[in-house]
């Protein structure tokens, strides 16, 4: 049953819409969410992408690159309750576990209104890049802009979302690496608003498109935190 709205207020849309297709603008009320817990684990771990598939979670398995007793696991799904339901019973299981909570990130996918395939932008588009075997390398990272970038004229504000995504572009076009965007606004402790993503076959395009992005007016200006980056290295992918 849909409540009648009260004069005076606002209406909400919680869809996400992309460009138009077919004459039609796109749009869905739909997304993904994504997690990345972080743990030590003083045994081998590798029995832990078994774990998951027993219990039928989809999954990514890494070593932590900085840890060597380090893993790290990305799971995702379009309920948010499956990371307490279905993850969360799997990973409490695993003996002597000590979680790093200041790695931990949780995110959802989002459009920029003009993706040409919205769907796939927002519910395929991430997995297929954690899944592709080609690319064992993943850096993931939070962010959080400054209060004063929502105080910009939106024509700079879409100026420097171009400038920033067409760097990303260009390393993706080139094969060197591709991104994952999160939006992670009142989902993350620490109040970070994006989580970050990058995915290649070996791991110096992704510190230097990082050391690309330094160089855009979003980042040198408005961006006040970035990290902790996590860098892991796929050791197993959970299909089910």
């Amino acid at each position: 049953m849909t409540e009648e709205k009260q004069p005076g207020l606002p209406t909400i849309d919680v869809n996400e819409y992309g460009g138009k297709k077919d004459g039609i603008r796109q749009s869905l009320n739909r997304r993904l969410f994504m997690q990345l817990l972080v743990f030590e684990y003083p045994h081998d771990g590798g029995h832990i992408a078994a774990n998951l598939a027993s219990a039928k979670v989809p999954a990514v398995v890494y070593a932590d690159t900085s840890s060597p007793r380090g893993y790290g696991v990305l799971t995702w799904s379009e309920d948010p309750a499956h990371f307490v339901t279905h993850v969360r019973p799997v990973l409490a299981k695993l003996p002597d576990a000590r979680f790093r909570d200041d790695f931990a990130m949780f995110g959802r996918t989002y459009s920029t209104g003009h993706e040409p395939e919205l769907a796939f932008s927002l519910l395929e588009r991430a997995i297929q890049n954690v899944s592709n075997e080609e690319l064992p390398w993943h850096v993931w990272y939070p962010l959080r802009r400054s209060g004063e970038f929502m105080k910009v004229e939106p024509i700079d504000q879409s100026h420097m979302m171009r400038e920033h995504a067409a760097i990303g572009m260009a390393y993706g076009a080139q094969g060197l690496a591709s991104d994952i965007r999160l939006a992670c606004h009142g989902l993350d402790a620490k109040d970070n608003e994006f989580v970050i993503g990058i995915v290649a076959h070996d791991l110096h395009p992704i510190s230097h498109l990082v050391q690309a992005m330094r160089k855009t007016r979003q980042t040198a200006e408005f961006i006040i935190q970035m990290g902790p980056f996590f860098v892991g290295h796929v050791i197993a992918r959970v299909r089910v």
